[in-house]
């Protein structure tokens, strides 16, 4: 556990100075110092509920940073399994075998949102592939104030039936005002009707700028979908396949997706024919970005997890604990 002062109460002021300096004293008792919330309360003149409230909002906006060590071997022996077999770095999310998998994908999308923070700094760009898992991490997210970071939408949610920006800019704008940061949109379909005219746009000066900003992204937030799921992917459930593109997924053998580009179970994906018409980023642009966090949650998504960490996109694996087992079985 760490407690952050570094710039906590600079840009702030009246009230908001106030709040956050006594949540910082709260914190700095309590954590540092191990006194009950009783006797921070009469330390600071105030009601226990009152440090209470002072000590959420401390870990809430990140003063507080907490760290669990557990001196149980089970859990690193399953990481050091996941990097053995895969070559990522797992991190991973205990909770009991019997959790639903609305459950699991909260909690490991909390931890998600708590870890990002360690990933993501000052003058980087961070790839978002928007999607239900995204979704549930943008909501968990801790405050971090960085200078020239950037946030960019990695694919399209337009489709027959909506737009797709109040959904997407809903996610992307989460993220921008946690961490302060500038947010470039990507504002086309989900998928073209036409092969051709994806091409045609992607030549277009506006278009390739943001490709351009893709292509040197430092950081890639992405989850897997997947057909099976409990929680069902937000691109199989919200218009944007037709019954025909089922049918080609189901002849390509599809197990999944990233950023609404399809694979198969052994990583390939580059003559699956939905592909073709997808604004995702190529598989081989996120296989360059220098760390690929992504998370997964439920028994369900195993087969779309083995398909995207045979097609090397993973660095770094958030996931929960009975899946894990499940992955290295």
């Amino acid at each position: 556990m760490s407690i952050d002062t570094a710039g906590s109460t600079l840009a702030l002021g009246g009230r908001s100075a106030s709040r956050t300096q006594q949540a910082l004293t709260a914190a700095h008792l309590y954590y540092m110092q191990d006194l009950t919330m009783e006797a921070i309360a009469r330390e600071l003149h105030t009601s226990r509920s009152s440090v209470s409230r002072l000590l959420s909002h401390a870990r809430e906006t990140g003063l507080v940073d907490i760290q669990i060590h557990s001196p149980v071997e089970s859990a690193a022996e399953l990481a050091a399994v996941v990097r053995e077999r895969h070559g990522v770095t797992a991190h991973l999310v205990p909770m009991p075998d019997h959790t639903s998998d609305v459950d699991r994908l909260e909690r490991v999308a909390m931890s998600a949102a708590r870890l990002l923070g360690r990933f993501f700094d000052s003058n980087m760009t961070l790839g978002i592939a928007w999607g239900s898992t995204v979704s549930a991490v943008s909501r968990h997210l801790v405050p971090k104030a960085l200078s020239g970071a950037e946030v960019v939408q990695l694919n399209g949610a337009g489709n027959t039936r909506t737009t797709g920006i109040i959904y997407a800019s809903e996610i992307l704008r989460r993220f921008g005002r946690a961490y302060g940061a500038h947010v470039q949109q990507f504002p086309v379909p989900a998928f073209f009707d036409d092969p051709e005219t994806k091409r045609a746009l992607w030549r277009e000066r506006s278009m390739k700028r943001v490709l351009d900003v893709q292509e040197h992204m430092q950081v890639a937030l992405f989850g897997v979908g997947s057909p099976f799921a409990e929680v069902p992917s937000h691109v199989y459930i919200g218009g944007y396949l037709e019954p025909e593109d089922y049918r080609s997924l189901s002849a390509d053998a599809v197990v999944g997706d990233v950023a609404t580009v399809f694979y198969r179970g052994d990583g390939s994906w580059r003559d699956v024919a939905l592909n073709a018409r997808a604004s995702g980023p190529g598989l081989d642009v996120l296989r360059r970005t220098a760390r690929r966090v992504c998370v997964v949650a439920g028994m369900s998504k195993l087969p779309s997890l083995r398909g995207a960490l045979a097609a090397g996109l993973v660095t770094d694996l958030v996931i929960d604990e009975p899946l894990a087992r499940a992955l290295v079985a």
